[in-house]
């Protein structure tokens, strides 16, 4: 099964120039927009496999639109593709849920590799920026913030389950305890947080550096 793609930059020529590239490496090219805007009403209309997201487009940033397509559309992810290097760039980005950050310098070659592997669930990012994120999230992690909401350590322990995938009843099960009493936990966890479902529990466990390596890995 093809992977579907999605291309979101400000600049026709190279929106044009890197879709038609993908679609002759044999990605199938779903849509294309030039704004925040149309990238998120049209991403969830086509719901692609992948979004490739330019950070620069004019009043609202791929930064924006990121945050809004992860936040409705489960099965799409987000590959920045981006002119820009810096650093608090990045983080900006991941935290707004893209999968993996690349930039414009990166080859043809380079390109197709990372949206095939963001597509199957990697996070991608060009040489260097991967261990920047990993700093940033295990320091964040170690530093102690008064305004943070404090989980109980039975509450943690469910969202650390959660965001490795366990369902609900997986989780009941492990804990030795009733499936009802792990949605009181859920539901409360929430609520602390200020969150809405398990997918931004999960981005939040990874945001905050608890592990939550897939479990059998």
């Amino acid at each position: 099964m093809n992977v579907s793609v999605m291309v979101v930059d400000d600049h026709p020529l190279w929106r044009d120039g890197v879709a038609r590239d993908l679609a002759e490496r044999g990605f199938e090219v779903v849509a294309t927009a030039g704004d925040a805007a149309s990238a998120v009403r049209i991403a969830r209309a086509v719901r692609p496999d992948v979004v490739l997201m330019d950070l620069n487009l004019g009043e609202q940033s791929g930064v924006e639109a990121t945050t809004m397509i992860t936040g409705s559309l489960t099965g799409t992810r987000v590959l920045v593709l981006s002119a820009s290097g810096e650093h608090d760039d990045v983080l900006e980005a991941v935290k707004a849920g893209a999968s993996g950050y690349l930039v414009k310098s990166a080859s043809a070659d380079e390109l197709v590799e990372a949206v095939n592997r963001t597509a199957a669930g990697d996070a991608v990012f060009t040489a260097g920026l991967a261990g920047l994120v990993l700093g940033e999230y295990r320091r964040m992690a170690a530093t102690p913030d008064e305004d943070k909401p404090q989980l109980t350590e039975r509450e943690t322990e469910v969202l650390r389950l959660v965001a490795k995938g366990l369902t609900a009843r997986q989780i009941a099960t492990r804990l030795v305890i009733s499936h009802r009493t792990v949605e009181n936990h859920v539901q409360s966890t929430l609520r602390k947080l200020q969150l809405h479902n398990r997918v931004e529990l999960a981005r939040y466990a990874i945001e905050h550096g608890l592990d939550v390596e897939p479990e059998g890995t």
